[in-house]
This record gives C-alpha cells, sequence and structure tokens, in this order.
C-alpha cells in the first residue's frame, strides 16, 4: 500500500506514525513544504513571554524519527496539484524548483489552516507580522524586543496570549478586535469582563468593536479603525484562521469555508482520500453537527484515527465538546461545549446557570473562589457547554465537564454524581456538583407555579 501525506504538523506526524505502527509494510511518503514538523504553535506566547527558555521543547517529532520509523520524508516539497481521478499528485521540490508526480493508493490530507488575512489596505506593511507557525515566532522573537509599542489585531486565544505575554516584557500593549469583548467564540460575558479588567489593570489597551481600515507607515505606524487611530511600532494579525484546502477545492465535499467533511472513519467523500486536523470540519458533540474548531486536540485524535483506518474501517471518530483554556496573568480560564452566546447565535434551545463559590471551605488557612457557568437543555437536561475562572487550577475540571457532554450526561447526573472530598482538594459536594445543583434549582423554580 503506496500512502501519501501532504504536510506535517500535529494531525499528520501523528497519522504517519500510526500509519507505520499498524502498517509495517506500507510506504509512506510525506510532503511537507516548511522545513520543520511538528511545531506547537499553542507554545508561541510561552516563548515570546520568555517563559520557555529551549524552543528546541516546542517540537515533539523531526524528519529524522520518522524516517527512522520507515517514512520517506521530503522536507520543502509542495504539493501543488491532486487528481483524484487517476490518484496522482504533482510536487515541486523548493530547493530547485524541480516538479514531478507520484502516484498514491491512499492519500492523507493534513494541510492544516493559515491565518485570515483581511482586506485592509496596507495590510502588506512591513510592520505587520502573523503568528501561526514556528518561522513566525522566529521572526516575532528576533524583532519585538526592540519595538516599544506593539498592536495586537484578533482578541481570540492567541490574541490575548500575546497581549498577556507582551504586556508582561515591558511593551505598550494594543489588543483591537470587532466583536465588543475579547474571547467572545469562548466565554460568556460575565468570564470576559474578569479578564479585560485584568488587561486595562496590566496596561493593556483594548480597542473593542471596532474594525481596522487602514495600516500605514514606516518606523511608526499609525492603525486607522471604525473609531479611531492607534500609533505603533509593531502589528501581529490574529484574527482567525481557514483551513488551508484550495488543493481539493471543487474536487472533495467541503464545508462553507471548505473544511474538508470526512465521515467517522476520516475518509473524505473519496474513501480513499483521508483527512485529519485543521484541514477538516470536526464533529461537534453539543450540537451534532458539523463545525470548524482549529485546534491541536482535534488534530492529534484525527491523525491517530487516519492511521487506525488507512487500510480497513475499524475506529470511529467520537466527535469533539472543543475543550480549551488558556492562563492570563493569575488565573485560569477553560471552557468546554456551547456558551450561551453561541447556543443563542445557533438557535439552540438553552438555559445557564452561572455560580460563584470558593473551591474548597473556609476554615481551611486560605481558598480561592471559582466562577463557573453551566449550559444545559431544558428539556432533556442533557449538558452542552461550561466554564469555569479562577486563580486555583480550575483546569482539569473542563475536561470533566467535556466527558459529561461526550456522554450526554445530565444536570441530575453531575449534581450527584460521586466525587472525592478532602478539605484539601474541595467541598464535601465538589464546585461541579455545587454547579449541577444550582442548575436543578433553576429548573425547578421555573416550573413552580408558586414562583411565577
Amino acid at each position: 500500500m503506496k500512502i501519501a501525506v501532504i504536510g506535517c504538523t500535529h494531525a499528520g506526524t501523528f497519522a504517519i506514525k500510526t500509519i507505520l505502527a499498524e502498517n509495517p509494510d506500507a510506504q509512506v511518503t510525506v510532503y511537507e513544504k516548511n522545513d520543520n514538523i511538528s511545531f506547537l504553535s499553542c507554545g508561541i506566547a510561552l516563548y515570546l513571554g520568555g517563559h520557555v527558555k529551549d524552543p528546541q521543547g516546542l517540537f515533539y517529532s523531526s524528519p529524522e524519527e520518522l524516517t527512522k520509523l520507515g517514512a520517506t520524508v521530503k522536507m520543502n516539497h509542495e504539493v501543488t496539484n491532486v487528481d483524484p481521478q487517476s490518484k496522482t499528485i504533482s510536487v515541486t521540490n523548493l530547493a530547485d524548483n524541480q516538479s514531478f508526480d507520484d502516484h498514491y493508493d491512499k492519500l492523507v490530507v493534513t494541510t492544516g489552516s493559515w491565518p485570515v488575512i483581511p482586506p485592509i489596505k496596507g495590510i502588506d506593511n512591513k510592520n505587520v507580522y502573523l503568528c501561526k507557525n514556528w518561522n513566525h515566532a522566529q521572526k516575532l522573537f528576533e524583532t519585538a524586543p526592540s519595538k516599544k509599542r506593539i498592536t495586537i489585531v484578533g482578541a481570540g486565544y492567541i490574541g490575548a496570549e500575546l497581549a498577556e505575554a507582551y504586556s508582561t516584557t515591558g511593551h505598550e500593549v494594543t489588543l483591537i478586535d470587532g466583536a465588543d469583548r475579547i474571547m467572545s467564540k469562548y466565554f460568556d460575558k460575565q468570564f470576559t469582563d474578569v479578564v479585560e479588567k485584568d488587561f486595562t489593570d496590566h496596561g493593556v489597551t483594548l480597542g473593542l468593536d471596532q474594525q481596522v481600515t487602514e495600516i500605514s507607515g514606516d518606523d511608526t505606524v499609525t492603525i486607522k479603525t471604525t473609531k479611531g487611530s492607534y500609533e505603533t511600532d509593531l502589528v501581529v494579525m490574529c484574527v482567525g484562521f481557514k483551513p488551508n484546502t484550495s488543493l481539493l477545492q471543487g474536487k472533495l465535499a467541503t464545508t462553507e469555508n471548505g473544511a474538508l467533511i470526512t465521515n467517522e472513519y476520516m475518509q473524505t467523500s473519496d474513501p480513499d482520500i483521508f483527512g485529519a486536523g485543521d484541514s477538516v470540519a470536526v464533529h461537534y458533540n453539543p450540537t451534532h453537527s458539523l463545525a470548524y474548531i482549529p485546534l491541536a486536540t482535534n488534530a492529534v485524535r484525527q491523525g491517530i484515527l487516519v492511521g487506525k483506518n488507512i487500510a480497513k474501517q475499524t475506529v470511529k471518530y467520537m466527535g469533539t465538546q472543543s475543550s480549551s483554556g488558556l492562563k492570563l496573568y493569575d488565573k485560569t480560564i477553560v471552557s468546554t461545549g456551547l456558551t450561551m452566546a453561541a447556543a443563542k447565535q445557533q438557535g439552540v434551545n438553552a438555559h445557564e446557570v452561572i455560580v460563584k463559590d470558593n473551591y474548597r471551605p473556609e476554615f481551611m488557612p486560605s481558598t480561592e473562589p471559582v466562577l463557573m457557568s453551566l449550559v444545559y437543555d431544558p428539556n432533556s437536561r442533557r449538558i452542552l457547554g461550561g466554564s469555569l475562572l479562577s486563580t486555583y487550577d480550575v483546569s482539569q475540571s473542563a475536561n470533566t465537564l467535556s466527558v459529561c457532554i461526550q456522554n450526554e450526561n445530565t444536570i441530575d447526573d453531575l449534581a450527584m454524581v460521586d466525587m472525592l472530598f478532602q478539605p484539601q482538594f474541595d467541598r464535601p459536594f465538589n464546585y461541579l456538583n455545587i454547579l449541577a445543583q444550582a442548575a436543578q434549582e433553576q429548573e425547578a423554580k421555573a416550573a413552580d407555579p408558586a414562583t411565577k
């Protein structure tokens, strides 16, 4: 079996390793247009902020490792065309600009995503940088220390992390976004209000509910928006990502934004072409629909599934809850599944309960409050999403809620599920129990005519 793999970051790396482990006789050829593989871009802000001293730790594999496993690895090779009918691909060696064709029995498309570059006047200004891959990180690492003012355009996860990182390295930071609050796709307002105050307390200027219309200037850059203008020395564009699937447009089934559609075994509309990672749509469990959610966690799981299913349909995709989180200043903020805002936007019938409670008893020498939300279907009582924020590490609680969504547990399940109690760690009822009990109480009051 001859297998060609296009792209080798998270999904590609895990697909290759699993293919070779499951099918040691397979002939696997990897085509990667960059000069590196397996870069953990989620560590860029930690690297730029000085928390990660050795950037080589952000790579977990190498061309040499994949070669030792039995793959033929062709770095700096760009696939320029895919012909599903003849099962051939056209490739250009970027080192000498020589082109050739290759044949495959099975094709793995793990081409990832690319930053959205909005059609802004002056977007090609030399002081505008992207933040996606290792080469982007290197450019920022070399350039940013000599700049005083840095402006981040886009207040999603990457933008928020970069803004925090540069605010701790002596820079004057401005964070601009078209939404009226930061990280609006991931958290409801009660949570983003807390984080926004942390940003302003650390000197970050927030330019929200405004679009950038023009970027101009040489040494000093002027950013014009729909609400005013900002002077800066360096601009980082972080407005989102799009699937890198132009090779397959019109050849395979895709969503509206171009993400490849796969079945439960990661096969595209052509059963001999598999897709994984940021180039494909995920099966989103809270709504049982397709969604585009470019996360490394999705990519590695899908890559493994490609390897498991490349020879025959073996292991089904479980879907995702899109669990994610980050640490900003001294706070952990995490989420899984739907926010209430997202539920409303998608027309999902949902209720939300928000609770703030200490994570362990007040008689302990110290404790910390946890801000929590639970989104659920009021009819089936099925849990659809949740968020947590605290200076206490609540990250693993998001994983608990993720399992609840995956297994279609209800607020009643979570309210009484057995969790350990020890005053060092929590209350007799864990704070997630308390959160679900609050949802039960909310529904009981709604159903009681005496409360109306």
